[in-house]
């Protein structure tokens, strides 16, 4: 009696909850005030939370896209990110009415942009244009309201917005990219060599290199593009200079692709990206990860932290060696039916809990938060600042039944109001800004990027 009571206790599912913490100097926790939260807080007042499809986030701003494709945005709205209509900051996840009757499918945030694909596969724009991230060449250098961008004449299946560029990918396999964030750092580092046009144009460009192949994802970091395709390959493009390439130049003007070896001659069937490092897993389940190191972002013990400190040393000159990071194997995670990295915005980050936990028998339960089958209950888990050295946050990892061994992490202090500086970031206004977040849980699928199954 006892056995079935439990058993019946375990299969019972909780109420689906919206937590929210870390930087919130402009409200984009959408908890009603700008004050920084270290310790996750629910939002009480957010729509019905089983809906809840995608989250995401940018350099102060938020986004959610419900399951009826309802966009609700708050945040920093200086350049009109959100795309109310107006440019005052929202601390209050709100609906973006100007979209009422053209669902969404998928929302990409950049640092102060907002790439929006709708679900007949038409991509929107808003926040600022001054370098052509918002792909209307001759338009404003803001635009508070989404406009279209008609020169992307093909059905879109997937974007995805870095600090100051953009890609899409159409249902063709093509991939375009626009803005010129990658750009100022392809000319430092390829001093003799003319770029190629999509790395300078503020219109979507098709990217060359990538002719023989069929993409079906597309991501970006703060200054590198990669794209998966449907044959399990994995191509990168921009900078590496923290390895996030996998190469030996500083920069990779032209899409390459990471050889097969890398992942254990395994196709790879999934790919997110951190704002310096990447997560791809193959088609055995395995997990390796790559890039940037210094805060724990690779999950793995380093061979040496040499390079951290020359890195550190170095960081006036972008042309120097990129770090030695190969994609590596997380042992721990190898057999994970489902991988999550979610990248929220800067110092920001979002979960859902209240799933079912793991019945003992018959399918898996749904996440009310993803609308995705999950493994076990989990919590919510913190993880590694972005970029600068001096932004130091504590790692904490989810409680999850059954989980293998975490790997080993450096140990971090809470810092989060500690300003960046102008050469960090090369912005030239006087917005403060936040470390970056990223959620990491083995065993649950991120809310942010949806895993590519390969055909």
């Amino acid at each position: 009696m006892e056995r079935e009571q439990c058993a019946a206790s375990e299969a019972a599912p909780a109420a689906p909850a919206l937590f929210a913490w870390g930087a919130n100097s402009y409200g984009q926790l959408g908890l009603g005030h700008k004050e920084d939260v270290l310790l996750p807080q629910q939002l009480n007042d957010f729509c019905k939370l089983e809906c809840v499809r995608r989250i995401t986030g940018g350099g102060g701003h938020s986004a959610i896209v419900t399951d009826g494709g309802g966009l609700f945005v708050c945040g920093l709205n200086k350049d009109g990110q959100l795309g109310l209509g107006h440019t005052e900051d929202v601390l209050y996840f709100t609906l973006c009415k100007s979209l009422l009757g053209c669902p969404i499918q998928q929302v990409a945030c950049g640092w102060d942009f907002t790439i929006i694909l709708t679900e007949n596969g038409q991509v929107l724009s808003c926040g600022s244009n001054s370098f052509g991230q918002l792909g209307v060449p001759h338009g404003p250098r803001r635009c508070v309201v989404p406009q279209a961008i008609e020169l992307l004449r093909e059905k879109v299946v997937c974007v995805a917005a870095g600090l100051r560029h953009a890609l899409a990918a159409t249902v063709s396999g093509i991939v375009f990219q626009w803005g010129t964030g990658l750009a100022s750092s392809g000319r430092r580092s390829s001093l003799r060599q003319t770029l190629p046009l999509f790395l300078t144009a503020k219109e979507p460009s098709r990217v060359t290199g990538l002719e023989n192949s069929k993409a079906i994802c597309v991501l970006a970091g703060s200054d590198h593009s990669a794209s998966l395709t449907d044959a399990g390959e994995l191509y990168v493009w921009g900078s590496n200079k923290h390895g996030q390439l996998a190469a030996q130049a500083a920069f990779l003007p032209v899409p390459q692709k990471i050889e097969a070896h890398c992942f254990q001659n395994e196709k790879v069937t999934a790919i997110w990206s951190g704002w310096t490092h990447l997560v791809a897993q193959t088609e055995t389940g395995k997990v390796f990860t790559w890039g940037r190191a210094d805060y724990g972002q690779l999950g793995r013990k380093l061979e040496s932290h040499d390079s951290w400190k020359l890195e550190k040393q170095d960081s006036s000159f972008p042309c120097s060696r990129p770090q030695n990071s190969p994609p590596s194997s997380l042992h721990c995670l190898t057999g994970a039916t489902e991988v999550g990295c979610v990248t929220p915005g800067a110092g920001t980050s979002m979960a859902c809990v209240g799933m079912a936990p793991k019945p003992t028998s018959g399918p898996r339960s749904l996440c009310s938060f993803c609308s995705q089958h999950q493994d076990s209950l989990w919590d919510v888990a913190l993880a590694t600042p972005w970029p600068s050295v001096s932004c130091q946050h504590i790692l904490h990892w989810a409680k999850i039944p059954g989980s293998p061994a975490l790997p080993w992490m450096p140990r971090r202090t809470p810092n989060l109001r500690k300003a960046w500086t102008k050469g960090e970031t090369g912005r030239k206004d006087n917005q403060k800004l936040q470390p970056k977040a990223i959620l990491t849980i083995p065993g649950v699928k991120g809310c942010d990027r949806q895993p590519n199954k390969v055909a």
